[in-house]
């Protein structure tokens, strides 16, 4: 499993029994990388569009289409079948610091929300992307959770440093298999 730069090996790790932690290292400035987390058109480049409100309280809402991001991103497999087209994802922020750091629930209107927390940190002529997603809910979710963040985050590396990205669904199956074999051998 080959990953972009970062902090570490840039792969997802579990630091608590429901909380996944991935970080990027990417080029800035921060107020860039603030846009790609904040703007719609954007932030639909490398994860869903859909409006991200300014401020705690507002409203999140993630309209995601896996098959718009990038070339030949395939076919949703069974399991995530449901995702196929549009999917959405709605939350509140619990937390706003432009351009350092943004948390709000993921998943309201379900049985178990979760929540995600962006924290960025300037390094230089780069910027420290860490996200953190906890709460989730059960631990056979952890490889889809880590999987995806780590597929999405790939994507926006590309984007932010002007390269093509593809096979969204094969990136995360087969992320997906090899971090719940890392969650296996522990």
């Amino acid at each position: 499993m080959t990953a972009p730069a970062g902090t570490d090996d840039g792969l997802a790790r579990i630091v608590a029994p429901d909380t996944a932690r991935i970080e990027r290292l990417l080029p800035g400035p921060i107020e860039r990388i603030w846009a790609y987390l904040t703007q719609e058109d954007k932030r639909r480049q490398w994860m869903a569009s859909g409006i991200i409100g300014d401020a705690t309280g507002a409203g999140v809402e993630h309209i995601f289409r896996h098959e718009e991001l990038g070339s030949d991103c395939g076919e949703p497999p069974p399991k995530y079948a449901a995702l196929a087209g549009e999917s959405r994802i709605h939350g509140h922020i619990i937390a706003c610091e432009p351009p350092h750091l943004l948390a709000y629930t993921w998943g309201e209107g379900t049985p178990t929300p979760s929540q995600v927390r962006f924290e960025l940190k300037a390094r230089g002529a780069e910027v420290l992307l860490v996200v953190t997603h906890a709460r989730i809910a059960a631990p056979e979710m952890m490889a889809s959770v880590a999987a995806g963040w780590h597929t999405h985050l790939d994507i926006l590396a590309n984007v932010v440093s002007g390269r093509p990205s593809s096979g969204f669904w094969e990136k995360h199956t087969r992320l997906e298999q090899a971090y719940a074999q890392r969650m296996t051998a522990r």
